[in-house]
C-alpha cells in the first residue's frame, strides 16, 4: 500500500496556501509513490507539521523554519525509496 502524507497547518496563521503548494510539489514529484496528501487544519496555533504515516518528517517549531520543497522531498524520498535519485533536488544546497 502506498503511503499518505499529512500536512497539518494553522489556518489562523494563513498557512493553507503554503500547505497546498507543498502538497502539489510532493504529488508532482512522487506521482506513482503516494496514495495522496491530506491537508489538515490544526486547532493548535502556529502548527505546521508533515507526517508520512506515523513518522514525523517536519515540525516548523522544532526545525525553526518552514521546509523548502527540496528539503521535504529529500525527507520523503528517504522514507519511501532511499535509493531514488531526485535529480537537481539532490544537489548541494547553497550556503
Amino acid at each position: 500500500m502506498k503511503p499518505t502524507i499529512k500536512i497539518e497547518y494553522c489556518p489562523k496563521c494563513g498557512w493553507l496556501l503554503r500547505a497546498a503548494w507543498m502538497a502539489q510539489e510532493l504529488l508532482t514529484t512522487f506521482t506513482d509513490d503516494l496514495q495522496g496528501v491530506t491537508l489538515v487544519p490544526s486547532e493548535v496555533a502556529g502548527r505546521y507539521t508533515v507526517h508520512i504515516g506515523e513518522t514525523l518528517l517536519w515540525d516548523r517549531k522544532r526545525e525553526g523554519h518552514f521546509p523548502e520543497p527540496k528539503e521535504l522531498k529529500q525527507k520523503v524520498r528517504d522514507v519511501i525509496d532511499p535509493e531514488r535519485n531526485l535529480g537537481h533536488n539532490d544537489g548541494k544546497t547553497a550556503v
